[in-house]
């Protein structure tokens, strides 16, 4: 066995739900609609219905079996009742066990088969082949009545309560329909039968109620249809409370209730006998379902004056209960009875209230605001207030609508809908008590409200702050010491009237007590309520924790905080007292309602006045671009018309010359063409067939040949990233090691090239030198010349040797110059080592700098090659710099020479040939002998001008050369790239 789900909107199937193997005789739903129960003569199973997944099973014994599995209303318990009479509570979320009810008395001991439970889940009704119906108080946990039905009754097939709008769900009127098919209607609480429907010839086979109450339809045994009315069957329902409070004493009247307590409880068994005959049945007002038209009501000529009066009766007591009033209520023996019991009798709670306020049921006067229907500040209400009724999402706009109309400030009142929302749910079935209730409300619960429009009543907050400053001010220098002010903790609860923070039950309880005292009663209970509340508000800290608890239900006794109330008003000084400050409750006026103006009129006029003029300019704006669209798109649809009527003649003028000429020619082609296109039919339909075929045959095995290539297209990939990730290791492997062995080659290459280019500059070094000593051997051989040609020039010649002793002095100064460079570049190529060897170290730690380092490197290498080539240039310098003083000095030698030789007595000749024979040779001696006197003579004579002269030259030349050294040294003191 399966159920299907279909949806009540688009009527498709939803889900299936499989797991029942026997047909299923009982659903159940949750009040949330999250949970269904279903079940069947084996097992009982919870479905979710978000999931439609089943959650639990039941599973029991076949010699026991399943009556009926059931959620009680309004609560997460299950019932469930087996065929031995047992019943049990279960909790839904932890299916845990609550209680089991007890067996019943032998003496009325019955096999249940029909169950039904009050909508406030608090009594269960059961019954099965019996006269005797049993009434279980779920609370208590026991059988508190037990009822007979009249001897007619041998079993019962079905049982229903009768829903009521203002019994706050304790229904008290219960459907019974028997074997006989008649169904009858019973109040549980005095056992006495008040109507029934159905007959013995026209029985009923299956009932069901409204929700409300208001109708019953049953399925006749002929298979007939027929709704009854269920305040036209009764005239017990529409009664208006008969308790009318005695006149007794109060003192007689205690004592009388005090006899009353000691009297025996009631009987548990209690017996109800049928109607007497003459009483209207359901047979007088029988309407019949047909396909046509509705008929109407069937009526009998024998009962036809019965039937008068019984429409009558219903014209009389059509209106709901809430339009009765009730005569004879005193309001203090009203509050007498409600401190006595703390609330009024729950099917009388209306009719009180509509005492107590003094309702005039202005019908003229609220139709005509109705009449005007629905605000232009309430059109979109339901995007702000998402109610899911429709129903009453309508009454409230309709009933806000009235008060915006009835006075303009209640149109920019942000709070009226959370105000007015608990009337309007409560009184949802007459708006007329609705919207009285709320004016009334208004104009004396709500006074000074709107005074400081549009902020909060600061008046009122500061009545109910100084109150609670006096009762109790710690509660108060709490609230002071977190910043929360009345706006917080007081304004909620008013503009709201407490229901957030209440049930339903409770709401109506503290009701009971606001309505039935002065009006200052409602900011008492606002006091009140803190300082019942004082213990979990002291423990908050945080303003979101205040905002949360003053806007959401808390655990909290309303009936001591009605209690609380009462000691207010008792106790509260009468400078601070609220009932000072508050007038007296003023009923509202017949006929017409009051004018209500207490209010900043010229803020309400100005927001009315300016909403107005911006629908105004609104509406003209949507007007004339609506009428600018229209003129458009007529002028386009006519343009559009003209071009298609001109191309339409045009193409109908040539389509008439054509058609003419093709007209003859086409009806001698149609009969060959439709024998050709008969033949081409068949053999495409053969052809399309054949391809079908193939292509579907095609289709498959491209199908197939495509998934086997995917297949071999993964396995290849896998392979491939397999073989390319093994690659890519072994290539990172071998990266490594290049770069390790390119690194040891480019070390090796750069000692290398070092080595090379310092051997490179120790040959420059040595062909210097040699180039120095044959200078200082050409000079030493003319030097031998002069002393050949005078042999007096010994000083001289001694001189010479100390320049010549001079020059290797400096010659030594360039080597050890150059040594010291070449010692400086040494130790920069070992510094250079060090820092290589520092960077390679580094580009193996940290790879990420190695393009900085190479940079570095780079950079480093171009400044020590643009050193050397400074170096080079200087070198080049000093050596042009040494060859201009040689070529200088040589030619001072020669001239001086020439001169001795122009003052000497021999021949010119004879010194040349002496000369020319003197050059070859290596020994001075020699030279010195074949030198003529003549030229000693000469030299003599100038001896002192010579030493003079050439002292003074050599200390030119020495201090020049000291200076060129100095300044060598001074750029080789340059500081070297340091390694980055």
């Amino acid at each position: 066995m399966f159920l299907t789900c279909l949806g009540t909107v688009t009527k498709e199937l939803i889900s299936w739900m499989r797991g029942h193997e026997s047909s299923v005789f009982s659903i159940s739903v949750h009040a949330s609609g999250r949970y269904a129960i279903t079940t069947s003569s084996d097992t009982a199973q919870l479905w979710d219905l978000d999931t439609f997944q089943r959650k639990r099973k039941l599973n029991i014994l076949q010699s026991v079996g399943i009556q009926k599995v059931f959620f009680l209303p309004l609560s997460n318990t299950i019932l469930s009742c087996f065929k031995d009479n047992s019943i049990f509570a279960w909790e839904c979320d932890t299916l845990f066990c609550k209680y089991q009810l007890p067996p019943p008395p032998e003496s009325s001991s019955i096999l249940y088969k029909v169950f039904a439970v009050t909508r406030d889940g608090r009594i269960l009704a059961a019954g099965g082949k019996s006269n005797h119906l049993h009434l279980w108080c779920l609370e208590a946990k026991q059988l508190f009545r037990i009822i007979q039905m009249p001897t007619k009754v041998r079993a019962i097939r079905y049982l229903e309560f009768l829903p009521d709008s203002f019994d706050a769900g304790s229904n008290q009127v219960l459907g019974v329909l028997s074997q006989d098919g008649i169904m009858r209607f019973i109040n549980v609480q005095t056992c006495k039968l008040l109507f029934e429907i159905g007959s013995l010839d026209e029985g009923i086979s299956s009932s069901v109620i409204s929700p409300h109450g208001r109708y019953i339809a049953s399925i006749m045994e002929n298979g007939s249809l027929n709704i009854y009315s269920v305040q036209a069957l009764t005239q017990e329902i529409n009664k208006p409370p008969s308790i009318v409070p005695s006149r007794l004493p109060l003192h007689r009247k205690r004592r009388k209730t005090k006899l009353l307590r000691h009297k025996p409880p009631p009987p548990l068994v209690k017996v109800i006998e049928d109607l007497p005959k003459s009483k209207l049945t359901s047979g007088d007002l029988k309407m019949k379902v047909t396909s046509g038209r509705v008929q109407r009501p069937a009526k009998s000529r024998e009962k036809q004056i019965q039937t008068r009066i019984l429409k009558q009766d219903l014209t009389g007591h059509f209106e709901n209960k809430e339009n009765e009033l009730s005569d004879g209520l005193n309001k203090k023996r009203l509050q007498i009875l409600l401190k006595g019991y703390g609330e009024y009798p729950t099917k009388y709670r209306m009719f009180i209230w509509r005492s107590l306020l003094q309702l005039p049921e202005n019908h003229t006067a609220f139709s005509s605001l109705i009449d005007k229907g629905i605000h232009v500040a309430f059109l979109n209400l339901q995007k702000k207030y998402p109610i899911k009724s429709r129903k009453l999402l309508r009454v409230l706009q309709r009933t806000l609508s009235a008060l915006a109309h009835w006075s303009a400030i209640f149109s920019d009142t942000p709070y009226l809908p959370l105000l007015a929302f608990p009337f309007v749910k409560l009184f949802q079935n007459n708006q007329l008590i609705c919207f009285e209730v709320v004016a009334t409300l208004i104009i004396n619960w709500c006074q000074h409200w709107f005074e400081y429009f549009p902020n909060p009543p600061i008046n009122i907050l500061s009545m109910i702050e100084n109150v609670l400053a006096f009762h109790d001010k710690e509660l108060l220098q709490h609230y002071r010491d977190h910043d929360i002010t009345s706006q917080v903790y007081a304004w909620p609860l008013l503009e709201t009237v407490f229901s957030e923070v209440l049930t339903r039950e409770e709401w109506l309880k503290l009701f009971d007590n606001v309505f039935s005292n002065h009006p200052s009663f409602l900011l008492l209970t606002v006091v009140a309520y803190n300082i019942c509340s004082r213990a979990p508000l002291l423990n908050c800290s945080l303003k979101d924790d205040f905002e949360y608890f003053f806007h959401h239900r808390n655990n909290l006794d309303i009936s001591a905080v009605i209690r609380e109330v009462y000691h207010l008003m008792d106790t509260t000084p009468a400078d601070i007292h609220p009932d000072n400050m508050l007038d007296v409750f003023v009923a509202l006026t017949k006929g017409q309602y009051p004018v209500f103006n207490q209010y900043p009129k010229f803020i309400v006029d100005y927001q009315t006045q300016e909403r107005e003029r911006i629908r105004n300019d609104e509406l003209d704006y949507l007007r004339e671009r609506q009428t600018v669209e229209n003129m458009q798109a007529e002028v386009d649809q006519q343009r559009v018309e003209d071009e298609a009527w001109y191309q339409k003649q045009e193409l109908l003028r040539k389509a008439e010359e054509t058609r003419r000429e093709m007209l003859l020619q086409e009806e001698e082609k149609m009969i060959q063409q439709r024998q050709r296109l008969a033949a081409v039919k068949r053999e495409l339909k053969a052809k399309e067939m054949h391809l079908q075929e193939a292509a579907r045959r095609r289709f498959l095995k491209l199908q197939q040949d495509q998934r086997e290539m995917e297949l071999r297209r993964l396995e290849d990939e896998i392979e491939r990233k397999v073989h390319m990730r093994d690659q890519e290791m072994a290539t990172a492997v071998k990266d490594l090691e290049m770069r390790h062995l390119e690194l040891e080659s480019q070390k090796r290459l750069y000692e290398k090239n070092l080595t090379r280019n310092q051997e490179t500059a120790a040959k420059e070094m040595r062909e210097d030198a040699d180039a120095y000593r044959r200078k200082v051997n050409l000079e030493e051989h003319t030097f031998h010349r002069l002393i050949e040609t005078d042999q007096t020039q010994n000083q001289k010649t001694q001189k010479l040797i100390e320049e010549n002793l001079a020059k290797a002095e400096q010659a030594c100064l360039n080597t050890d110059w150059r040594i010291q460079a070449l010692h400086k570049q040494r130790c920069d190529d070992l510094q250079r080592n060090e820092c290589y060897q520092e960077m390679a170290k580094l580009l193996r730690k940290n790879r990420r700098k190695e393009i900085e380092v190479l940079n570095a490197m780079m950079e480093k290498e171009a400044k020590t090659w643009e050193e050397a080539e400074e170096k080079d240039f200087r070198l080049k310098s000093e050596k042009k710099a040494s060859a201009l003083s040689d070529a200088s000095r040589q030619w001072f030698l020669e001239k001086e020479i020439n001169d001795a030789l122009e003052h000497t007595e021999g021949p010119r000749s004879q010194y040349e040939q002496v000369a020319s024979s003197c050059l070859p040779r290596t020994s001075p001696g020699s030279d010195v002998s074949e030198v003529d006197a003549s030229t000693w003579i000469s030299l003599n004579q100038r001896k002192t001008q010579w030493d003079t002269m050439e002292q003074d030259l050599l200390d030119r030349v020495r201090n020049l050369r000291q200076r060129l050294t100095a300044r060598a040294r001074h750029s080789c003191r340059t500081p070297h790239l340091l390694a980055t």
